[in-house]
Formats: C-alpha cells, sequence, structure tokens
C-alpha cells in the first residue's frame, strides 16, 4: 500500500469534496481516500500493483476536478494579488451595473442614454456588455457547475450556474422582444441579477481564501521555523546554500545567532541551543560533541559543525508538519456526518427549486415570478456554509495543537478526546520525569558497593529501560569500567538477564524472584525502599540475592496541578505501572491519584485497558509510547509524553512533544471547545437554510416579507462569514482553562 496526497483544483464546497471523495472510493485499487475542502488536497491510500499517480490524477479529472500534483506542504500558496486587483475592478463594476439597472428607479441622476424609458435598446445592450463580462469573471463557476452536474456530483457551483444562467437566458429573451419593438419588457430584465450574484459569490470567495489562508498559519509558522539557508564546509572552505543543496554526511557549520538548518549530530565546537519549539524548555540547552541537534533550533552563543543526518522530509519539523497536515486530511466522525448531509442536501435543493417553479405556475403567476423565485431557491440554499463549518474549526484546532507541541495525527482524536472519562497513566517517564537516579543499596554479598554496581551496570546499560539509564549515568560519574556482558536477554516486566565472567547475573523486581524460584528473605528491606519512593531493583548471582538497590525518580512539574485540575473535571485518573504497588501509592498520594494498580507486565497493562472500555469507559492511556505500547493501542486515545525528536517512529495517537503532562489537560479543552464551535457553525448553516429557503419559496410574501437574487447571494455571503468568525474565534481561546 502506498499513500500520496494529491493538490486538488475546482473544490468550492462540502458537496465538492464529499462527491470527489465518494468517486475516488469507488475505484479499484483505492483503499481510502479522504478529500479536504480547506487544505484544497486529496490523501489517498492506494495499491501501487494497480494504480499509479497519473492514473489517481486521471481519476480526479473524470470527477470533475484538477490535480495539480502532489500536495507541497510547505509551500502553502496565499492569495496573490493578481486576484485582489481583478476583484477590486470588478467591485467597480458592479457598482456600475447596479448604478445603470436601478438608479432611475431611487431617482438617482442617470445620463439619458441609460434611461429605460426613453432609451430602452441602449440600457439593455448595456446590461447585457456588463453582464457578460461578470460571466467571463465567474466562468469557473459555471463551467464547475454544469461539469459536476453531469458527473452526477451537483455541489454549490451547480446551483449558482443553473440559477444564473436561467436568469440570463430568460433576460435574453426579453430583450429579444425588447429589439423587436416590445418595450414592456424592459422591466423583466435580470441580467443583473445574474451578474451580481456571481459578483457575491467571488466575493464569498475571496473572503473565504482569506480566512482559509489564516487557519494554515500555524503549519506555515512550523514550516517557517527553519532557515532558508546554510552554510555547509566543502574541503576547509565556507558555502552557503540553500536547504535543498544540502545533503546526507555534509558538514554543516551553525555561528552564534544562527539557526540548526537539519537535523544531525555535532562533530566540533558547543554551543548553547534554544529547542523550545520542540522540547518545550525555556532555558537554552547545552549541545557539544556527539550530541544531536533538532533543525530550526537558534544558536544562541556558540559555533558549532554537525554533520547531516535527516535533511527535506526526514527532519524533525517536516515530520511534525507532514503529520499536522495529514490529521488535518482525516475526518472526524461529527465532519462525516456533516459531509453526507451535505451530498444530499444540493440536489433536495434542486428537486425543491424545480417544483417551486411548476407550483409558481399552476397557481397562476407570470414566468418572471416563477423564474426568479427558482433562481432565488438556489442561491439562497448554497451549503457554502455547512462546507466551512467543520473543515475550518478542524484545521485551526490542528493548528492550535501544534502551536501546543501537541501533535494529533487523526482529526478524529479531537472529537474523541471531549469524551474521555478515564485517565491511564503510567508512571516511570510519564507521571516522573524517567531520569532516575541510584539512592540506597542494601548489600547482602562480601562484594563492595562499588562491584555490586559494576555487576549490574554492566548488564543495566545494554537495556532501553530509564532505569538501565540510571546505571550509565552512576558509572560514567564515577569512572567505573563497564564489564563484558554475554547472553543478554531482556525480559518484558520483570527484568534482565546476562553472563559476566561465566557467571549468571539476573536484574528485576519481585516478580523475577518468582519466576526464577529464588528465595527471598528480604521482602522487609525491599518495603523500607518502596517506602522511601524508590523503585526496586533485585540484583541476583547464580540463584542468590546478593543486593537490594533502590532508584530514586523526580516527579514531572505541574503534575499535581494537572491530575487536580482532571479530577475537577470529573476524569478518573488511574496510576497503571509495573512498579511494586508501596512505590506506585507514594507517588499516587503526593499527586492526588486515589486508585492505583501496580505489579503489572505490559501485557497486563494492555488488558487492564480493554476491561475499562468493556465497563463504557472513554479512555486515555498516557506513557512512553515503548514499553506501554499495547496499552496506548487499545486505548480510545494512546498519548506518548516524549521529546519531538522520536516522532517518526511513535505509533500512539498523541505525541506531546514538549514533554509537558499539562498538555493532555490542554489537548482536552482544545477538543471540547472545538467539538462546541462546530456544533455552533452546523446550528448557524442550518438555520440559515432552514430559515431562508421558505422566504426564497414566498412563504412570507403575504406578510411583504421577500427576497430576489441578489439579495440572496448576499445573504449567502454573510452566511459563511458567520462560520468563518465563529471559527476564528478558536484561535483566541485559552487552552489552559
Amino acid at each position: 500500500m502506498k499513500k500520496i496526497i494529491l493538490s486538488i483544483d475546482g473544490m468550492t464546497c462540502s458537496a465538492c469534496s464529499n462527491g470527489l471523495e465518494k468517486y475516488l472510493n469507488k475505484q479499484n485499487g483505492v483503499i481510502n481516500a479522504s478529500v479536504n475542502l480547506v487544505m484544497a488536497n486529496a490523501s489517498i491510500d492506494y495499491d501501487e500493483k494497480i494504480l499509479d499517480q497519473e492514473k489517481l490524477e486521471k481519476y480526479v479529472k473524470q470527477a470533475g476536478f484538477t490535480s495539480l500534483g502532489i500536495f507541497k506542504e510547505f509551500k502553502i500558496q496565499k492569495q496573490g494579488k493578481k486576484e485582489k486587483v481583478k476583484f477590486i475592478i470588478f467591485t467597480i463594476l458592479a457598482i456600475v451595473l447596479m448604478y445603470v439597472s436601478m438608479g432611475h428607479m431611487a431617482n438617482l441622476p442617470t445620463p439619458e442614454i441609460l434611461n429605460p424609458h426613453t432609451n430602452p435598446v441602449v440600457y439593455t445592450i448595456t446590461l447585457l456588455v456588463l453582464t457578460i463580462m461578470f460571466l467571463i469573471y465567474g466562468f469557473d463557476i459555471l463551467k464547475n457547475g454544469y461539469k459536476n452536474l453531469i458527473h452526477k456530483i451537483p455541489n454549490m457551483d451547480t446551483l449558482v450556474a443553473i440559477g444564473v444562467m436561467s436568469s440570463f437566458l430568460y433576460s435574453l429573451y426579453g430583450m429579444y422582444m425588447i429589439l423587436q419593438g416590445n418595450h414592456e419588457h424592459t422591466m423583466n430584465l435580470y441580467f443583473e441579477s445574474s451578474a451580481i450574484v456571481i459578483y457575491f459569490i467571488k466575493l464569498g470567495r475571496y473572503l473565504d481564501g482569506i480566512s482559509k489562508d489564516k487557519t494554515k498559519e500555524a503549519i506555515q509558522k512550523l514550516v517557517e521555523i527553519t532557515p532558508n539557508e546554510a552554510t555547509i564546509e566543502i574541503n576547509g572552505e565556507e558555502k552557503k546554500v540553500t536547504l535543498d543543496e544540502i545533503k546526507k554526511g555534509n558538514i554543516v557549520i551553525c555561528k552564534p545567532g544562527e539557526k540548526i538548518a537539519v537535523d544531525g549530530e555535532i562533530i566540533e565546537g558547543k554551543a548553547h541551543l534554544d529547542e523550545s519549539f520542540i522540547t518545550g524548555e525555556s532555558k537554552p540547552t547545552s549541545k557539544s560533541i556527539g550530541e544531536k541537534v533538532v533543525a530550526g533550533s537558534l544558536n544562541y552563543d556558540g559555533f558549532i559543525k554537525y554533520k547531516a543526518e535527516k535533511i527535506g522530509k526526514e527532519s524533525t519539523v517536516s515530520e511534525i508538519v507532514r503529520l499536522v497536515i495529514e490529521a488535518s486530511n482525516t475526518k472526524a466522525p461529527i465532519a462525516k456526518t456533516a459531509d453526507k448531509i451535505a451530498g444530499y442536501f444540493v440536489p433536495v435543493v434542486i428537486i425543491i427549486a424545480i417544483i417551486t417553479f411548476i407550483a409558481y405556475l399552476l397557481l397562476g403567476f407570470g414566468i418572471s415570478d416563477a423564474i426568479i423565485t427558482f433562481v432565488t431557491i438556489l442561491v439562497i440554499a448554497c451549503p457554502c456554509s455547512l462546507g466551512l463549518a467543520t473543515p475550518l474549526a478542524i484545521v485551526v484546532s490542528e493548528g492550535l495543537c501544534a502551536n501546543n507541541g501537541i501533535l494529533v495525527k487523526k482529526s478524529e482524536i479531537l472529537e474523541k478526546a471531549s469524551k474521555i472519562d478515564t485517565i491511564v497513566f503510567d508512571k516511570t517517564g510519564t507521571l516522573t520525569y524517567g531520569k532516575l537516579k541510584i539512592s540506597e543499596i542494601y548489600n547482602y554479598s562480601n562484594l563492595t558497593e562499588t562491584e555490586i554496581l559494576q555487576l549490574a551496570g554492566s548488564i543495566e546499560i545494554k537495556s532501553t529501560h530509564p532505569i538501565g539509564k540510571a546505571f550509565a549515568y552512576y558509572m560514567k560519574e564515577n569512572n567505573i569500567e563497564t564489564l563484558q556482558v554475554e547472553n543478554f536477554e531482556n525480559i518484558s516486566g520483570l527484568g534482565i538477564v546476562g553472563e559476566i565472567k561465566n557467571q549468571k547475573i539476573i536484574l528485576g523486581n519481585s516478580k523475577i524472584v518468582s519466576k526464577y524460584s529464588i528465595e527471598n528473605n528480604h521482602t522487609v528491606d525491599e518495603k523500607k525502599l518502596a517506602n522511601n519512593g524508590n523503585s526496586i531493583v533485585y540484583v541476583i548471582r547464580e540463584n542468590t540475592i546478593i543486593a537490594l538497590i533502590g532508584v530514586n525518580d523526580i516527579v514531572r512539574e505541574n503534575a499535581k496541578e494537572v491530575i487536580q485540575k482532571l479530577n475537577e473535571k470529573n476524569i478518573t485518573t488511574i496510576m497503571l505501572t509495573g512498579d511494586n504497588l508501596e512505590t506506585a501509592k507514594k507517588i499516587a498520594e503526593e499527586l492526588g491519584i486515589t486508585e492505583v494498580i501496580a505489579n503489572v507486565l505490559p501485557k497486563e497493562k494492555a488488558e487492564m485497558i480493554k476491561k475499562l472500555k468493556m465497563e463504557n469507559k472513554h479512555v486515555m492511556m498516557c506513557g512512553d509510547g515503548i514499553n506501554d505500547s499495547p496499552a496506548l493501542a487499545n486505548s480510545d486515545i494512546g498519548v506518548s509524553v516524549k521529546s519531538g525528536t522520536d516522532i517518526a517512529m511513535d505509533s500512539s495517537d498523541v505525541i506531546l512533544t514538549k514533554n509537558e503532562l499539562s498538555s493532555i489537560y490542554k489537548l482536552i479543552n482544545i477538543s471540547e471547545k472545538t467539538i462546541r464551535n462546530i456544533k455552533q457553525n452546523l446550528f448557524w448553516a442550518f438555520f440559515y437554510n432552514i430559515l431562508m429557503i421558505p422566504i426564497a419559496i414566498g412563504v412570507l410574501s403575504p406578510i411583504g416579507i421577500t427576497i430576489n437574487p441578489m439579495w440572496a447571494s448576499l445573504a449567502m455571503v454573510f452566511s459563511s462569514l458567520t462560520v468563518i468568525a465563529n471559527t476564528l474565534r478558536l484561535k483566541k481561546i485559552k487552552i489552559d482553562k
């Protein structure tokens, strides 16, 4: 299976994106297609044995749209100056057209030659010429409308095209009658309606474009983190190059005040780097030879050379942008529901308009009244606001999450997070920093403490567990030599085993003692260590316990405050850990977590998550993304608390790149406010149509309330603006409250 994201041209409303999505998903070889109206792209998973990019682009064309090739997320184009100038010109022409067509009604001074009563032919031809200019201006709307009708995926453009051309053709008939001498038709011309409807549609599109640009600003800010140029070293000489020219293995130079261009490893020098956009750490981080640097980091004070390792789309920043883009291309359940409704909406409106047209004729109204009512219904019911209601809010929220170090891989998570009622936390590396230190040792052998730590440390440094890092740090600080280890084995959830000088050394928790059926007379000492908040490591040599080592961790900053806020939201918090019960209880009590499940293996963690879900709980699991992967995979939302440099390897639903527990609370708040915003948008979109369609039909005409096509198109613009304005409020929300 391969994945491709194509840039799509010609989509104007949710009926477009929904129609294209349905069409693509019907094709042989397409596994899944998701079309994003706001980002104007299509994310397609397909079987590469059956399809390729050329065939997929052909399907896009068959559906009535145009593929612009691979979507370039790093070059998000804003509306150009040319479009703005064109809009200004037609704004002036719209004013002229309205003055010519209606000036005499308002007793405004008009040239005698354009007076419809004294010079009806010149008046009519002038209106025709001006209207044709607008038809050319809106040719893309008319073309797309009829093309989508032919492809059986009618959209907003279809409604406008039918309405505009109906009004225009009827006016052409009136013009023909005027040229034949029947001047009474002068008052039944609707050229200006056709033109002004197009103008207001273009106005709406122009404003929509500006709002969509604003929704992409967060992604654009991520893109702009990296510099455009960098300095590389070739044969001892410095050379300025663009980012695209940097190759893997190149030596890149970064001077004070400059940004790191690509991910790499320092080979010379040292500096303090600002990595806050990834880690959330406000203090500059000291970096020296052998340490990794991340693209976009700011060099405060040093001169360094580093070897390029991850370039272009492999870099951490690129990976973050890719995840944000892909997340915005997925659809939350509420979005799928809105799309489904929009898919039926356009055909239903066309049917209503046709029935109303026939009813007007049967009730004895004139053809002029019937056509104008027909056109008004089509124009006023355009589902533009309905199409913008969900995708705009999703894109804004995805950007809001990204700016706060929350990478959400699927937009459905933004909906799920608002329903979470239970959050399960791993202890080490999640509720604590995972930066363990050796604190106490109980020695039961004739070896010195240093010799015991040398035995244990030589094996532990081969482990990826945070406890292993504590031993590695201790040995490095105390200059303890590492012994050769053979037959190393990791026993998931229990500990590790290895051979040193032909002696079997076993390290782990109390469960590993039971596994090997080793006599344990040291449970009292274990309890003492645990009561002091230590994680326990048994050191066993040839089936005899020779030491107990206590390893201490530091509770995360703000962890207590986050747990308190979650409890205030009536969200149940649970600690689920492989550590011993006493240590877990001590930390849980400190944080305010009332439920603790300890001494569990990774497999048992996953079973516990399944059990909670069977109790109809909506469960979020927060872990380190490696040891907790089974539990993360089985939860409704798997959250990984880790460094942003690991995101490419992570399989959880959400990654907290700033390594802060407060991000969990922020995610839930963003989710709640996003879903509330979408519901508000959908309410206003539906309320508008429920209110305006009956008025367009003429239900309220007996009490003097009517509307014509021009006002209908303007009302449609205001409907979209209401949704846009409401959505953009999301950018100003306080996500920590």
